[in-house]
């Protein structure tokens, strides 16, 4: 285990999220007794009275190990669906607090049981072969590498080893609440043993299904280099080209378009996404993803919708709906907005670029207030650049990312 582990993890150092639970003590302990320089973070939810507690225990043992411990504490506001509130929260603030540390990586200690349960939340739902692939031992979001090294190891078999080495840990009830998918699937898992399906077995099938996923986007991104191009922060295709691929191919390079522009964590469900791609390969316009398919002529293109960063402003030199770039001559009181309407109408050459209106009341535009200052896609730069993160590359590396 100690190869393994430093073999998944490097010298360090490297972040390690603890929440008091055998899986991630065991995580800890393990990473420390194999020489990995690590630094703990522990996310108190507040969902729980024991919580607290519990983090308090958490920094007890770092201590007693020599390993560099900080609490992060979130509060769920009531909107939205609180499972989903709380993991994007914590990776929100995890990643926040290992690049304050310099860390480029975080461990997480999800095992094969894990793995096994997505699994079968995926079947549920009737997923494709990214869905059932599972979670990736490596997966790059928030400008962090996340790690999770314990993927081939079950979660007896970490409890076993930390009852032999009279490591303590605590016990989350809400692992054990019937209302929770993942405790339902797990209940299921259990009943599928005289079968011969366990966790393991389901874990190396999500192995497999990885594999034949890297080979699918592998393809696809081959088949994009070919048929697609950047222009102007859009993505351009050759509709008949398009049309001429297989599938899956095809369906993978539209929801990467998507998720490029609109710097998403995910793509669209398969359904709208199948929706979406019928009314442009039938001449249609189509809105998905805050996103718009504009076929025109020969060429699909896809853009920024307009209404989706309406109300998205930032400095100058921050990055600018997640993607976008300026450079210029930064100054307080300059902001990047959409360009929009209004600011359109000030660009009286915006056709001679060859752009659609439609991108265009998308793009960034450097503005004082109500004033316009620089419109770099609308042929009105004024000393002004703009350019989406990454460039065409970008685009194209979205294809292959997980």
């Amino acid at each position: 285990m100690a190869a393994h582990l430093r073999a998944a993890l490097g010298p360090g150092p490297v972040g390690v999220a603890v929440s008091g639970g055998g899986d991630s003590v065991a995580l800890l302990h393990l990473a420390v007794r194999a020489g990995i320089a690590v630094q703990a973070v522990t996310v108190d939810h507040g969902l729980r009275a024991e919580a607290a507690a519990e983090a308090a225990e958490v920094a007890r043992a770092c201590a007693a190990l020599g390993v560099p411990h900080d609490i992060l504490r979130w509060q769920w506001d009531g909107r939205g669906n609180l499972q989903d509130a709380a993991r994007r929260a914590r990776q929100a603030l995890i990643a926040d607090w290992a690049r304050g540390r310099g860390l480029g990586a975080v461990a997480l200690a999800h095992t094969a049981d894990d793995q096994a349960e997505t699994l079968l939340m995926e079947l549920a739902r009737r997923a494709g072969v990214d869905g059932l692939s599972g979670m990736a031992e490596c997966r790059r979001a928030a400008g962090v590498d996340w790690l999770r090294p314990l993927l081939g190891v079950t979660r007896a078999a970490l409890r076993g080893w930390l009852a032999a080495e009279g490591i303590g840990w605590a016990d989350d009830p809400t692992n054990a609440d019937p209302r929770y998918a993942r405790v339902r699937m797990r209940r299921a898992l259990a009943g599928l043993g005289p079968v011969g399906i366990d966790a393991a077995g389901l874990s190396a099938v999500a192995g497999h299904l990885q594999a034949a996923r890297a080979a699918l986007a592998w393809h696809a991104e081959a088949a994009a280099r070919r048929i697609a191009g950047v222009e102007a922060g859009d993505v351009v295709i050759d509709r008949a080209a398009l049309a001429a691929l297989p599938d899956e191919t095809r369906r993978r390079i539209l929801r990467a378009a998507l998720v490029w522009i609109a710097s998403a964590e995910y793509g669209p469900r398969a359904p709208a996404l199948a929706r979406a791609e019928a009314a442009a390969l039938a001449g249609r316009a189509a809105t998905l993803a805050g996103c718009r398919l504009l076929p025109g002529g020969p060429r699909l293109r896809i853009t920024r919708e307009a209404r989706a960063v309406a109300a998205t402003v930032t400095p100058t030199d921050a990055l600018w709906d997640g993607r976008w770039r300026f450079e210029g001559p930064h100054s307080n009181g300059l902001t990047l907005r959409a360009l929009g309407p209004a600011g359109l109408a000030a660009c009286p050459d915006w056709r001679a670029g060859g752009l659609p209106r439609a991108s265009l009341l998308a793009a960034p535009a450097v503005w004082r207030g109500e004033v316009l200052v620089a419109a770099p896609l609308a042929g009105r730069p004024a000393g002004w650049r703009a350019a989406p993160l990454g460039g065409a590359d970008g685009f194209f590396s979205a294809l292959l990312s997980h």
